[in-house]
Formats: structure tokens, C-alpha cells, sequence
């Protein structure tokens, strides 16, 4: 399996490099997220688990946060989008032990399922998903 640590241009994925280290980056995030009112479902360490089946991975953990009052309108409209929500960031650390902050872009999201007259609310979610990336990665 080919690895590269290039990020090139991934469609719709916005990569955003952290001053901090993984976990740190990870704990900013995750306070930053609920600082905002909005819950953490779920935190996913892909790290740990490579590690259990005697794998090795760089750190690399997932977030998995969100808010019914963004995300429903969207499923609403379009009901696939739910395999989009809630949101995630990944925090990773490339090979050069930088670290980042990856994202999928909610217009990207919502332009995937086809939803239309979603500017308002894709637009909201996005300027706070920049927010809070840039703010955790202390990268204004």
C-alpha cells in the first residue's frame, strides 16, 4: 500500500497545521468544541488501535462533534447526509512530526448530497469549523 505524506489537493478537505503537538492539539480542540456549546460524540485514537493489533501509525485520533440544530436541517433536506454528520476533524502527525488538522468542508458536504438552499447553514458551519480548527491549531 503506497504512503505518502504529501497533502496535495484532496477535494472538499481542508488540512490546517497545528503549532502544538497531536494530543495537545487534540485536547485544544475537543475544549474549544464544547467551549462552543456543541457536543463530542465521540473521540476515535487510531493510534491505539494499530497498536492493538501490533500495527504501528503515527498519532493520528479522530473527533466526532456536533450540533442537532446545524445538522438536522441538512438531513432534513437530504437524508444521506447523515453518513457526512456529525462533523470530524482528524488530528494527525505527519512524518516530519508535524501536526495537523484535517476536515471535510461542509460545502463540499452538502454540495456531495445534492442539498440545495443550504448556503445559510453550510455557511455557518463552516465559518465555525474554521474557527475552532484555527483556534486549537493556534494558527489565526
Amino acid at each position: 500500500m503506497p504512503v505518502s505524506d504529501s497533502l496535495g489537493s484532496i477535494e472538499g478537505l481542508t488540512s490546517i497545521r497545528s503549532s502544538f503537538g497531536p494530543k495537545e492539539t487534540m485536547d485544544r480542540l475537543d475544549a474549544e468544541i464544547r467551549a462552543k456549546g456543541m457536543t463530542v460524540f465521540a473521540r476515535i485514537d487510531h493510534t491505539a488501535g494499530a497498536a492493538e493489533v501490533g500495527l504501528t501509525l503515527r498519532p493520528t485520533e479522530l473527533i466526532m462533534f456536533g450540533n442537532a440544530r446545524g445538522g438536522t436541517p441538512l438531513m432534513q433536506s437530504v437524508q444521506t447526509v447523515g453518513i457526512d454528520l456529525p462533523l470530524k476533524v482528524l488530528v494527525w502527525q505527519d512524518a516530519t512530526n508535524k501536526t495537523w488538522l484535517s476536515y471535510n468542508e461542509p460545502g463540499w458536504i452538502a454540495q456531495r448530497h445534492n442539498i440545495a438552499n443550504a448556503e445559510r447553514v453550510v455557511d455557518s458551519m463552516g465559518t465555525a469549523l474554521s474557527a475552532m480548527a484555527r483556534t486549537a491549531a493556534d494558527a489565526h
